[in-house]
């Protein structure tokens, strides 16, 4: 880096940081040039002026707009030792406004400073560092019990094992408390119903029932697959400075070492594979699914918005999504499909072109696992699978009907018997005098 782009860096780093106003800059403009050197009044209103009225642009556009502009170029342009005339100024960070008017409203806990997320945290700063590993170092460990998450593979149907990465306790408390103190408060779009208060599947499938036309689509490796650039974007918008944006993305997201994933490493392709080895959403970590939510926010509104265009339905439930409407949908859903394959890309997400279902009403509509051409139900076969399944506990006992090991096998098929009963009572009532005669003590 030549002398003239160091001295115009360690400007834009003395100007980065404190509050983004014209005083303010004008303030740190002397201190770090002197008051002979250009006219700070002017060069504070320029930035201001070219960027948020109220917050700093990022470090590299700062760079760019410094070195655009003529006033400070030419500073530089004939001195023999350029950067020496800059004085870097170290003012504390302060939290900045929201990026959108909406998240003005909502209180999250004011962390200007990476020591203030450490004392939030209990924890110290060297701990801080290690738990949100910015530089990546777990990446290239190998040893399980240097990293910080467990790793479990769960097996699929014809497709590769998905890797289930659960956090250890300590980063698992810390994520749950982001999640609740920070996550939660912010409001999601209206059409999502995935992993949310006074949400469920009910809701999601809601605006589809006694459609003519039902289309489903899923986005391939949801989690692994959210930009951690927008995952960093979300702590951005809330107002935090770039150094807390930054620990609080790490503390979220992972990047996955490749020896103790093991040999079902090797049975994913190269974009999966990658994935997982690079800076990711973690499938099995509480704040995982809420930021994954925020991520989707203007993905959500695009194709809400070509949804009411069309005239059609729309709802999203974590990677599903679904379009109703009436019987014309037929012949125009390859041109929806298209349309919303594209926005989903443009968003940084892929479809899953074999999950993709048009359902018509002389069908069975499937959606969340429920049937939906007239009212929410539980499939035929999956309510005699369940109840053929408790007609043998009775008869044989519980042991032997338990062949997925499921560890609370009882609370397990009352959960089950509770959401057949939420779809459907009459049916629920059925299973539950076949649950009531099991006898749990065999």
């Amino acid at each position: 880096m030549s002398t003239k782009n160091t001295a115009i860096r360690l400007l834009a780093l003395s100007l980065r940081d404190g509050p983004w106003t014209k005083a303010a800059l004008r303030n740190r403009i002397i201190r770090a040039l002197g008051e002979q050197a250009l006219d700070p009044r002017a060069l504070a209103a320029r930035l201001v002026f070219l960027h948020d009225r109220e917050r700093a642009p990022p470090l590299a556009t700062l760079i760019d707009t410094l070195a655009a502009d003529l006033s400070v170029s030419s500073l530089w342009d004939n001195t023999a030792d350029p950067s020496a005339e800059v004085r870097l100024v170290l003012d504390s960070p302060v939290m900045r406004p929201p990026t959108v008017e909406i998240l003005r409203l909502i209180r999250v806990p004011e962390l200007p400073t990476a020591q203030d997320l450490a004392d939030w945290l209990e924890l110290a700063m060297p701990r801080l560092d290690w738990l949100a590993d910015r530089g990546r170092r777990h990446s290239a460990d190998e040893s399980p019990r240097l990293g910080h998450y467990h790793y479990r593979w769960q097996p699929r149907n014809d497709r590769p094992p998905r890797l289930i990465e659960a956090p250890k306790a300590r980063l698992k408390a810390i994520q749950r408390k982001i999640l609740r103190e920070i996550l939660e408060r912010v409001p999601l779009h209206p059409d999502t119903h995935g992993f949310r208060r006074r949400r469920s599947c009910l809701t999601y499938v809601r605006p589809h029932l006694g459609q003519a036309v039902l289309l489903r689509l899923d986005l391939e490796d949801f989690f692994h697959t959210v930009p951690v650039g927008r995952v960093r974007g979300i702590f951005d918008s809330l107002g935090y400075p770039p150094s807390v944006a930054g620990y609080l993305t790490g503390l979220c997201t992972h990047a996955a070492s490749a020896p103790p994933l093991g040999p079902e490493l090797t049975r994913l392709d190269w974009h999966g594979r990658k994935r997982l080895t690079s800076p990711h959403l973690p499938q099995g970590a509480p704040s995982s699914p809420a930021l994954a939510n925020l991520c989707c926010w203007w993905m959500d509104c695009r194709l809400e918005g070509l949804a009411r265009k069309m005239g059609l339905s729309y709802s999203r439930y974590a990677d599903d999504l679904a379009f109703s409407g009436p019987r014309w949908l037929t012949g125009r859903s390859d041109r929806l499909h298209a349309l919303v394959g594209a926005i989903v890309r443009d968003e940084g997400f892929r479809l899953n072109f074999r999950k993709t279902r048009l359902m018509t009403s002389s069908q069975r509509q499937s959606l969340g696992g429920m049937v939906v051409n007239r009212h929410p139900n539980i499939a035929r076969e999956d309510y005699d699978r369940l109840k053929a399944t408790l007609f043998n506990c009775v008869r044989h006992g519980p042991a032997g009907q338990n062949r997925a090991g499921v560890p609370d096998f009882k609370a397990h098929l009352a959960g089950r018997i509770a959401h057949v009963t939420s779809l459907n009572p009459r049916r629920g009532e059925k299973l539950r005098q076949l649950f009531d005669a099991i006898d749990w003590e065999d």
